[in-house]
């Protein structure tokens, strides 16, 4: 037994064998003090490197600065020149309309439209027919106004003019709507000769490419016909026993345009709000008045001196010719300084405009009632329905060959339902809501089932109360609701349910053209620019194609805009969208100069989403850039190259978009530069730099009003 026990280690040799232990401990330490010592001086040193390298990109980036910025300055002028023809345009546009003489006012001069209102509120009795056909001309002024204040630079918009347009809007869409009420009554007195030979009633259609018209007369009141329906515009209402024993009628007026929500506010450029950008676009707005009476000073001051140094010329040299030259070169000088003085206060009133486009509200100013209609949150689409039960105006006898006829002085009157007071009915459901079917305009796309508001003529905003039993069928394009009180209503979309995108790309095609695709969680929208036109080139939705009335519709960049609004395609951000959607903001002046250059850029290079633009900050933004010069069909895999700009420096990227974690970076082999566009010049071909020197002022302009509308760059 004790022959198998294990041998104990002496207490020295137990001493020994910690030390040994103590001793490899250390050295192990050591050695990896020593690693990383050695580690933490290759990093400095790399650290080092990139430090000198970084500051002789700097360096140089700096000494050639001021001449890149003069050349981009120069390029640049073709957003002023763009704004000059802009104005000869609309002076033109003006003058044609002078010289054609057809009877029909320019909105713009308040004599005119005032006229105009005037002669047509004398007109009496006109009927559906003749209401509908002027309404067209109406229709067509209001939105040639609502284009002018969105057309024209806030800097040309006084406040004068801007209560004046919206007057004349407010009052044209008033007595239009009042013509439509007028129109009825005369309708509705003609109500017994119209009557349908099978129930007794009269039911009436019009309609045209604007408005749709039905109006229903209850001539026979009979309590069992309680369901009235029109096959032909697929609309019907289930109404309680007290209406169908009255003398009413109902009408749906549905006007595909909204002429009840409020105008919304015209911003200028000095109701920006407060911020840095903000208070220097201010100084710069404020400094045009001063720059443009200091070179009429100079403009008077200059011919003076030249003059006098022109008149002693002439007392030295005899020659009358080399004079006449001389004050030839003169007067050229003079209008070239005018020029260049011009151009550079329109580049300035421009570039305050792009960036008032930018800016967002610091703050909600608005707040919001229970059941109200959040206005900056959601749209009114598809137009307005207005929904009225109206009181059976007396109705004209025959008598002896002649048709008698009692006009009431009040005019039209609403029935009241339900009644003020309801302690006279025994029932309390003798009211119950009515039930309502309508068909949603077919042009309009809902990416969601729509809510239905009603407008609160006392508050003079649109509510979701009142409404229930709400069921929209998407495939028959139908959607019933039951109403307690009959009024106008509208269908109603989340403004921002197609924000933010997934990714985007901008690229060139033939004939400065470029094809703008946004890509969100619901659509793809394919838009082409022309020149200073936008068309719809295709969209898809849930991943499938579909056909909208504004594909091939080449239209002016404001009323494209407008009109994809309308339509549903609401991709253009406001002032107040970051309150509602998760954005990347940046820094507005940093994404305004991202943009144009993108835009003088565009005729030649292609450009794209980047995940990595999530990442680089509010001061940065990133994106893809390719050249593109194969035009009509997409290069299927591009040979992208990664830009980050912070508004003062251009550089590429060493990472791509696989690359596992954002790094600022340089790519090996290239350098800083002062703006995109010499950057891309270093790998730029000729032909591509040809092709964007030689490109049109509109087309680069539209190009970059559409990007500064959508911002790619803060809602992707």
């Amino acid at each position: 037994m004790s022959g198998n026990k294990k041998k104990k280690n002496t207490k020295a040799e137990n001493l020994k064998l910690l030390q040994e232990e103590e001793e490899r401990r250390q050295k192990e330490e050591e050695e990896a003090r020593v690693k990383r010592e050695k580690e933490e001086m290759e990093r400095l040193e790399m650290e080092r490197i990139e430090k000198e390298k970084w500051q002789q990109l700097e360096v140089k980036d700096l000494e050639r600065k001021n001449e890149e910025l003069e050349e981009l300055f120069l390029l640049e002028r073709c957003f002023p020149e763009a704004e000059k023809l802009k104005r000869e345009d609309r002076l033109l546009s003006q003058w044609v309309h002078y010289i054609q003489c057809d009877g029909s006012p320019d909105p713009s001069i308040a004599q005119e439209i005032n006229t105009f209102i005037s002669l047509w509120k004398e007109e009496t009795n006109e009927n559906f027919e003749e209401v509908i056909a002027k309404s067209k001309l109406v229709l067509h002024l209001i939105n040639k106004l609502k284009l002018i204040l969105l057309e024209t630079s806030p800097y040309d918009l006084q406040d004068k003019n801007i209560a004046q347009y919206q007057g004349s809007i407010l009052e044209l869409q008033e007595l239009l709507h009042l013509k439509f009420n007028i129109a009825t009554e005369v309708l509705l007195r003609q109500a017994s000769t119209l009557a349908d030979l099978d129930t007794g009633n009269m039911e009436k259609v019009i309609q045209d490419e604007n408005v749709t018209l039905y109006v229903w007369a209850n001539l026979k009141k009979n309590p069992r016909h309680r369901n009235v329906r029109c096959s032909e515009i697929q609309t019907a209402f289930e109404i309680p026993r007290i209406l169908a024993t009255s003398d009413i009628a109902l009408r749906l007026l549905h006007t595909h345009y909204d002429h009840v929500t409020p105008l919304h506010p015209v911003p200028t450029l000095f109701q920006l709000p407060t911020s840095t950008e903000s208070d220097s676009v201010k100084d710069k707005a404020n400094d045009v008045p001063g720059a443009i009476s200091k070179w009429f000073r100079e403009e008077y001051k200059q011919p003076e001196s030249v003059r006098n140094s022109v008149q002693e010329e002439e007392i030295k040299v005899e020659d009358q010719g080399n004079t006449e030259i001389r004050m030839d070169s003169v007067q050229e000088e003079s209008e070239d300084t005018k020029y260049k003085l011009e151009m550079k206060l329109l580049s300035e009133i421009v570039s305050a405009a792009q960036l008032l486009l930018l800016e967002n509200v610091p703050e909600r100013m608005y707040f919001f009632e229970e059941n109200e209609v959040d206005i900056f949150q959601f749209t009114s689409l598809g137009g307005v329905y207005h929904l009225d039960i109206l009181e059976l105006p007396p109705q004209c006898k025959p008598v002896k060959g002649w048709m008698i006829m009692e006009i009431l002085k009040e005019g039209l009157q609403k029935y009241v339902y339900p009644p003020a007071a309801t302690e006279d009915f025994e029932s309390e459901n003798a009211f119950p809501p009515i039930d309502v079917m309508l068909q949603v305009q077919k042009n309009v796309i809902f990416f969601e089932n729509p809510m239905i508001a009603r407008w609160d003529a006392e508050g003079k905003h649109w509510k979701t109360d009142g409404i229930s039993n709400v069921s929209y069928k998407s495939e028959e394009g139908l959607i019933t609701f039951s109403l307690e009180t009959f009024g106008p209503i509208t269908l109603i979309q989340d403004t921002h349910i197609n924000m933010p995108y997934q990714s985007w790309e901008l690229r060139p095609l033939d004939g400065n053209q470029v094809l703008l695709t946004v890509t969100t969680v619901f659509t793809e929208i394919q838009i082409r620019i022309k020149g200073d036109l936008c068309m719809l080139a295709s969209i898809k939705v849930n991943e499938k194609k579909h056909y909208s009335t504004l594909e091939g519709k080449w239209m002016t960049l404001i009323s494209f805009i407008i009109a994809l609004k309308e339509a549903g395609l609401n991709i253009f951000p406001t002032g107040h969208s970051h309150f509602y959607v998760v954005t990347n903001c940046k820094v507005p002046l940093v994404e305004m100069k991202a943009y144009r250059q993108m835009a003088l850029l565009s005729p030649a290079f292609a450009f794209g989403w980047s995940r990595w633009n999530m990442q680089c900050g509010s001061k940065n933004v990133v994106f893809k850039v390719s050249e593109n010069l194969t035009n009509e069909e997409p290069i299927q895999n591009p040979n992208w190259t990664l830009l980050m700009f912070n508004g003062d420096r251009a550089q590429r990227l060493k990472i791509d978009e696989y690359s596992e974690a954002f790094s600022e970076a340089v790519k090996e082999e290239t350098e800083f530069h002062s703006t995109v566009y010499h950057m891309v010049k270093d790998f730029a071909s000729e032909g591509a730099m040809e092709k964007i020197r030689s490109s049109d002022c509109r087309f680069i302009d539209s190009v970059c009003h559409m990007l500064l509308s959508i911002r790619l760059l803060s809602y992707s």
